[in-house]
This record gives structure tokens, C-alpha cells and sequence, in this order.
């Protein structure tokens, strides 16, 4: 774990029972990109709560680990996973999920206001996010939003959701924009999890993540480049020559 390139983070929650009383605690997960354009699981852990001090511990531990060079970090808008990114890798880029930015926005516009955008709420809010230029795009869907409550939810984070656009096109721009790599496997962990329903305790609930966790980063070792990086490097090389 010398090196890293990208990373996305996300939690989810299963039912422990601990003490005889059932809760529900947090399984965090750190997905990353090598510099060979591969994907591996760096850490799966548990903690009572998604907090900005259960995040700070679980990316503490993971540089303690000699994780390094993480160039961009993806995750949703949780308020505490963003301040713990900010206060332990400040040198990394955050960008905010593309497809939660998206069901935010939607969740602010009223289902009787949908008709009054072009082809669908959807794809109006969607269109806006094709567009390079952050302003343009701010204002192209303040135009079409209007008056409506999901213009001031674009509007005050809109432009955290473009981190993406500083990486090069096609590959990067699709697979970097969002945390859907993490969200499939944590489909596979719903439906391993899901026979169990109520775990004895944390560490049963650990064990069982940590083995398909396992299972699924070998897979992903064997299977081919999730991203060519020669072209990201060949974009690095291009912004330094212009920048001199």
C-alpha cells in the first residue's frame, strides 16, 4: 500500500447485537486505484457510528499503513467524512459522488414540478453536468430549475462535483465521477449479509465482510485494468509543460 492514486469511501450499516440490545453499526470501506490502474479493497473496519471521528480513526490507521500519494478522494456529502478527508488528506482532491449529487437534487425538486423541465428532471439536472465549465453549468441549471428549491441545493455544492474534470476524458471522467465501484460491492455484501440479518456481534459481522472483501479484491487483481493510467500521466505531463 506504498502508493495510491484514487480512493473512495462510503459506509454501510448491518444489525448487531451487543449486550442483548440489537443497533445498527457502520461497516466503513476505503476502495482505491493503483498506479497500475487496478482496483483494490484497503481496509474494511467497524465503528458504533459513521462520525467525523470514527472517519478520522479509519483513514489515521490507513496512513499509519503507508498509504500515500492519493490524488483524489470520492465519497457522498456526509458531513463528517468530508471534514475527516479535509483534516487528514489535504493534499487530495475531494469529489462529491456524481449519482448521490443527483438523487440529492431530485429529493429538493417536487414530482409536479418535473414537466416543467426539458425531457424529465433527470435528465435536465444530468444535462448541466456534460458541461466543462462550472459557471456555465451553474447557471444553465438555475435557468432550467428556476425558481424551484433544487437550484439553491446546486448551488451550494455544484461545483465540488467537477473534481473529476481536472482528470482526463473518457475513462477517468466515467469511472471517477461517482462511487458506483463501492456501491456494487457493497450490493454483494447486502446479499451475503442479508440471510444473517442479525449478527451475534461486531467481529462475526467483521469477519464475514473481511472474507468477501477478500474474495472480491483477488478478483480484482486477476481481472484487467479497471483504468489505463498512461493516459492520466500523459495528462500530467502536458499541464506541467504548459504550466512551464
Amino acid at each position: 500500500m506504498s502508493c495510491g492514486f484514487r480512493r473512495i469511501l462510503d459506509a454501510r450499516y448491518e444489525k448487531v447485537r451487543e449486550a442483548g440490545i440489537v443497533t445498527s453499526q457502520a461497516v466503513l470501506i476505503a476502495v482505491g486505484i493503483d498506479w497500475d490502474g487496478r482496483r483494490q479493497i484497503l481496509s474494511v473496519e467497524m465503528a458504533n457510528r459513521e462520525s467525523r471521528s470514527a472517519w478520522k480513526d479509519f483513514l489515521v490507521a490507513l496512513k499509519a499503513r503507508s498509504l500515500k500519494g492519493v490524488e483524489l478522494v470520492v465519497s457522498d456529502d456526509h458531513a463528517g467524512l468530508v471534514a475527516a478527508i479535509g483534516e487528514v488528506m489535504p493534499e487530495a482532491a475531494w469529489q462529491r459522488c456524481y449519482v448521490h449529487f443527483l438523487r440529492n437534487t431530485l429529493d429538493h425538486l417536487p414530482r409536479k414540478h418535473w414537466r416543467r423541465l426539458p425531457a424529465g428532471a433527470a435528465l435536465a439536472v444530468r444535462s448541466t453536468r456534460s458541461h466543462r465549465g462550472q459557471g456555465r453549468s451553474r447557471r444553465m441549471a438555475c435557468q432550467m430549475v428556476g425558481p424551484l428549491s433544487a437550484a439553491d441545493d446546486m448551488g451550494g455544492g455544484d461545483h465540488r462535483t467537477h473534481a473529476h474534470l481536472l482528470l482526463p476524458a473518457g475513462q477517468h471522467h466515467k469511472h471517477l465521477k461517482s462511487t458506483n465501484m463501492l456501491e456494487r460491492l457493497n450490493e454483494e455484501i447486502r446479499r451475503r449479509t442479508y440471510v444473517v440479518r442479525i449478527f451475534p456481534n461486531a467481529q462475526s459481522c467483521l469477519r464475514l465482510v473481511r472474507a468477501l472483501a477478500v474474495e472480491t479484491n483477488e478478483n480484482w487483481m486477476e481481472a484487467n485494468r479497471y483504468i489505463n493510467m498512461d493516459d492520466l500521466r500523459e495528462h500530467k505531463k502536458l499541464a506541467l509543460h504548459q504550466a512551464a
